[in-house]
């Protein structure tokens, strides 16, 4: 069986001009109104609600799915291509492959809008998407990092390892929120220059940093020699970058190495190894706490905020000892061995298809952000529907409105909470804005080995933390509830309950903004308030 590698799935549809012949006026439906596509549900709810009768709004993610994952269908490309306007969280929240189906199919003249980067611009709250996630070895991923070659947030850059030198195979992959393994590379199959190395290409989107796993299947120093090319769309000609070589020293002593070869040892932090597009090479950013000042920096390199770039042949990356573990049993895994083998891995630390930038890309989650969201949308659609100014403006008014009063509902909700307990443990980092507007705290998050089960370490930690602060519940995303979870394992051994917090989509029980940020708001405050009578959510 093969296995699936970390690729993005083009949309190759030139609907534009292979649905002609219609029937509307323009982009227009028949009637005269506007035709919007939005990403996700929570974006086609915000349109709705000030676009009101004049328009006709569609979404390309349904409601359930994950939009840091699902694939656009031909259906909801189609609505793209017919389009007047277009809405956009991005700030990488959305698959690329729905940005590339937008930008490609929306017609020239039709307006794409990126909403959380405008909403800044409109009173928004903006988050960094902070990492501090403590392990006892490097956090190892992969980035694209800096401007160049005329990249837009459609472009893509191939990164390939085309060689490994060393004592055993290599492998780097991702566990996806459903436990089984996308491969980066691995060296188990060989590499094939025939097809241009595909089966050991990740393809990253412009801007993005991406969290993964590095295997090693014996002790040993190893160079995986790295290549990469920038493409700007699907149509352009790729642009090669300098190649770059990385140096492991795998469950031995990786001073002898640094020593005879004058590198630094990185055995700790957060680093990526890095595209950098705006000195053509390949590099590695570290994390300006755990960077070596005793090295250089990368002379020219890109820019990002918390980062340092160093050139790789200055350092080595120490794979301890202690990072030898045993081949998950699952049958996705057989790239990496037998079930039981030993093995050494640096963990993604992260569980899921963690494709993010800079910036937490989840504002709604605050509603003074929504609010700026509707300010963006009411703007968006008079500069494309002049005539309904003051239709719009009305809608827009009466919403902030709703909005206001939704607001005055969460921080009521939250305000019976007593402050010790307003402790969130959630599937994941994604609700930073909720605890920054409401006066809660992040505890804690599920943070997986790379098998399908999170460490035994991750699990003491989280229990630990649990039991400290007598945590009284746990929160998963509905759409997680008929999954098995690690945190549901952690909950009931514990004792806590389990209850449900919307994240990036609705359900059939909640579908509309006010609803979420509503549902939000009871589930909070019964849960964390330690009420007897939602302990029936560990049956969910």
């Amino acid at each position: 069986m093969k296995l699936p590698r970390l690729k993005s799935v083009s949309v190759l549809v030139a609907l534009t001009l292979a649905l002609g012949g219609c029937t509307e006026q323009g982009n227009h439906t028949s009637d005269g109104q506007l035709r919007i596509v939005t990403t996700t549900g929570i974006l086609a709810d915000l349109v709705r609600n000030v676009a009101g009768n004049r328009a006709y709004v569609s979404q390309l993610v349904p409601d359930g799915a994950d939009p840091h994952s699902y694939e656009p269908s031909l259906r909801s490309i189609r609505d793209v291509a017919y389009a007047d306007l277009a809405f956009s969280n991005y700030l990488l929240l959305e698959q690329h492959s729905i940005i590339k189906a937008l930008d490609a199919n929306l017609p020239k003249d039709s307006l794409s809008v990126s909403i959380a980067e405008e909403a800044s611009k409109s009173g928004a709250t903006i988050l960094p998407l902070v990492e501090n996630r403590s392990l006892d070895a490097l956090w190892l991923g992969m980035r694209v990092a800096g401007q160049g070659a005329g990249a837009t947030r459609a472009s893509e850059v191939d990164l390939t390892v085309n060689r490994i030198e060393g004592s055993g195979e290599a492998s780097s992959y991702l566990t996806t929120t459903f436990g089984s393994p996308e491969i980066a590379f691995s060296s188990s199959d060989g590499f094939d220059a025939g097809d241009g190395y595909a089966e050991d290409t990740t393809v990253l989107p412009y801007g993005a940093h991406q969290h993964m796993s590095w295997a090693f299947t014996k002790p040993g120093i190893y160079r995986i020699h790295i290549s990469a090319k920038l493409r700007i769309n699907d149509h352009a000609r790729p642009q090669a970058l300098k190649e770059g070589v990385l140096t492991f020293a795998v469950g031995v002593d990786p001073s002898e190495i640094a020593s005879k070869e004058h590198r630094l040892i990185l055995d700790h932090g957060h680093a990526d190894v890095t595209v950098d597009l705006q000195s053509e090479r390949i590099t590695l950013m570290i994390d300006e706490v755990s960077a070596p000042p005793e090295v250089q920096r990368a002379q020219g390199a890109a820019f990002v905020p918390g980062l340092a770039a160093f050139d790789l042949e200055n350092l080595v990356i120490s794979v301890p000892p202690r990072t030898l573990t045993e081949v998950p049993g699952s049958a996705g895994f057989r790239f990496l061995g037998h079930p039981g083998d030993d093995i050494y891995i640096l963990p993604q630390a992260v569980l899921g298809k963690h494709v993010h930038g800079e910036i937490d890309p989840h504002l709604w989650h605050d509603v003074h952000n929504a609010a700026a969201y509707v300010k963006v949308i009411r703007d968006k659609l008079i500069a494309v529907d002049p005539h309904g100014e003051t239709y719009y403006r009305v809608q827009a008014e009466h919403y902030l409105k709703q909005l206001e009063e939704v607001d005055m509902y969460m921080n009521k909700k939250i305000s019976k909470i007593p402050l010790e307990k307003r402790q969130l443990v959630t599937t994941n980092d994604a609700y930073a804005y909720l605890a920054n507007a409401y006066g809660l705290t992040i505890a804690g998050y599920v943070a997986p080995h790379p098998g399908v089960e999170p460490s035994l370490a991750d699990r003491r930690k989280l229990t630990s933390t649990i039991e400290s602060l007598k945590i009284k519940a746990v929160f998963l995303e509905p759409q997680l509830h008929n999954r098995r979870s690690p945190l549901e394992a952690v909950a009931q051994q514990t004792g806590v309950s389990l209850c449900t917090l919307y994240g990036d989509t609705f359900d059939r029980n909640v579908n509309t903004y006010l609803a979420m940020v509503k549902a939000n708001a009871d589930e909070l405050l019964a849960c964390l308030a330690g009420r007897s009578e939602k302990q029936h959510h560990h049956n969910h």
